[in-house]
């Protein structure tokens, strides 16, 4: 009973937290809701989430991916859904931009949720609203936090690889850069740690040979066994490997938790730009804070994503509701 109560209250100390954040957020999330589409799609939560479910049942990476891709999504012009543009003869989309073409991933999955939803409620359901509620039942899948959607986005009819480009930092990153590229789409510090570094699920997920062979072999603040572990699979410099691939937490890879803050302290960080959030810098205290507690963790991850939901998303009558996610209608 003691272990009830505790859950309940935590959940309910989740709720309330994510319900301030709304209260004080961005303007246009003023226009959003927890409720928006209860009456003209009520089966649109069990629609997703059974979709979901399936695609990390079949690969239990992909639920990092579609995490990435909401991240992606919202720091480019906002949480609009440019992201899932494809490019065409007369039309340049983000997808091909530098931190995307090898690293977001599963656009099938989201054309299956897509599909789902048009099969039961046609031409209601915006595919940036689809991004948010994926993220959220793909870290509720993988072991992570519930917390309610606000949901009342449109979906762009445009996209721009070179905004793209500009407000998506790299993993050699600096503390000052992802500062700064958070600032930039107003959000702070604790936003940024609770994203566990670079706005990716770095807490699950896998990384690319390129991404982190400099930190590996030329940096000397990382633990020495991690960097020899990853150089077998990550071999020489300019090699033939850079698709090979490692995970960003090592100690529970496919499950959302708090341990990756446990592997900064450890110098374990696997990209450079996640080490720099425990650095001897003003992120420091906060990684302690995640490392130790998972409850704290949760809790931050809840408003901060939140949060990260609100930035510029078009609503009213903005945009458009696509038919199709990956070409405007």
């Amino acid at each position: 009973m003691a272990s009830s109560t505790t859950s309940a209250s935590f959940s309910m100390a989740v709720l309330t937290s994510a319900c301030v954040w709304v209260l004080i957020g961005a303007s246009a999330s003023a226009q959003l809701s927890f409720d928006y589409y209860t009456r003209s799609c009520p089966v649109l939560f069990p629609t997703v989430r059974l979709t979901v479910g399936a695609a990390i049942a079949r690969e239990a990476q992909m639920g990092a991916s579609l995490l990435r891709l909401f991240f992606h999504d919202c720091f480019v012009n906002g949480c609009d859904g440019s992201i899932l543009l494809d490019d065409t003869p007369t039309f340049t989309g983000e997808k091909n931009a530098a931190p995307n073409v090898h690293s977001v991933q599963g656009f099938e999955v989201v054309d299956q949720v897509k599909s789902a939803v048009e099969g039961v409620c046609p031409g209601i359901i915006s595919c940036a609203d689809l991004l948010a509620i994926i993220a959220r039942d793909s870290v509720v899948i993988l072991g992570g936090p519930w917390w309610p959607v606000k949901l009342g986005r449109r979906d762009a009819r445009s996209a721009s690889q070179a905004a793209a480009n500009e407000s998506i930092p790299p993993p050699t990153s600096d503390l000052k850069k992802l500062i700064s590229s958070f600032q930039n789409v107003g959000l702070n510090i604790r936003d940024l740690v609770a994203f566990a570094g670079n706005f990716s699920p770095h807490t699950v997920g896998l990384s690319r040979c390129t991404n982190f062979r400099d930190w590996v072999y030329n940096e000397t603040d990382i633990d020495v066994l991690l960097a020899q572990t990853r150089k077998l699979g990550c071999p020489g410099v300019n090699s033939i490997d850079d698709d090979n691939l490692a995970p960003l937490d090592f100690r529970s890879p496919i499950t959302f938790d708090h341990s990756c803050y446990y592997n900064l302290v450890q110098r374990r960080g696997l990209l450079h730009s996640d080490q720099q959030l425990f650095n001897g810098g003003p992120a420091d205290s906060l990684v302690k804070l995640y490392s130790r507690s998972p409850v704290a963790f949760d809790k931050d991850f809840v408003v901060s994503i939140t949060r990260m939901g609100d930035v510029k998303s078009l609503t009213g009558s903005n945009g458009e509701i696509r038919r199709n996610c990956r070409r405007v209608n």
